[in-house]
């Protein structure tokens, strides 16, 4: 749900007997380009609500990094349930609020947020330019830094941009992308997510400890 240019669809699909990529944006036609060599996978253009797939169809289901963009993200929730069967997982991926970190963090968000506000409002072609700048300049050099201070032992935990010291640079443009050009950003708690995943309809719920946060599967009751 919410695939976007099909990064994690394409780690997936090798994994599964058929994979169906939902997406309300034109990202839906640079996955289809992206992931054409594989042949098990359908493409719909539309929104979590729009219920293209049938009811308690679904073996398994994920959201990663999409549905804090989204008003209502319960009912997106649910309505990502609704799809599966039951005892069926659901992964998602849902942007912390700095719940277990330093008040710096916060501020650091803060300036970023701003940053956001103004940046979402341009025209596409002008908000790409400024998030792939920022990508190069920002989300680039701080990785590196962190992959230097990694290397030689230093304790990176609390370094901002550090999660993606070991990742390529695609992935830092993309997310620079989907950081700073949404028009929606919505941040929860750790006890947040858990609540909303409940009242949706999961049991068996559990967080990864690690980054990034937070991520979290739960089973349909």
């Amino acid at each position: 749900m919410g695939c976007g240019s099909g990064r994690w669809a394409r780690l997936v699909s090798p994994k599964v007997g058929h994979l169906n990529c939902i997406d309300p944006s034109e990202a839906i036609y640079v996955a289809k380009r992206n992931l054409s060599n594989f042949d098990n996978i359908s493409f719909y253009k539309n929104s979590v609500e729009d219920s293209v797939l049938p009811l308690a169809s679904q073996d398994f289901g994920y959201s990663l990094g999409v549905l804090h963009h989204i008003p209502d993200t319960k009912r997106a929730i649910k309505a990502c349930v609704d799809l599966l069967k039951t005892d069926a997982p659901l992964l998602l991926y849902l942007y912390y609020k700095f719940d277990n970190r330093p008040l710096y963090y916060r501020f650091i968000w803060r300036l970023s947020n701003l940053a956001r506000q103004i940046i979402c409002r341009l025209p596409s072609k002008v908000k790409n330019i400024i998030t792939d700048i920022a990508a190069i300049l920002i989300y680039y050099p701080m990785s590196r830094l962190s992959y230097i201070f990694d290397k030689i032992g230093v304790d990176i935990s609390n370094f901002p941009l550090s999660y993606y010291r070991n990742h390529s640079f695609y992935t830092m443009r993309t997310d620079a992308r989907d950081r700073l050009g949404t028009p929606l950003e919505k941040r929860f708690t750790k006890l947040e997510i858990e609540k909303m995943m409940r009242q949706s309809g999961l049991k068996s719920i559990v967080f990864s400890d690690s980054l990034p946060y937070w991520c979290v599967v739960g089973i349909k009751k």
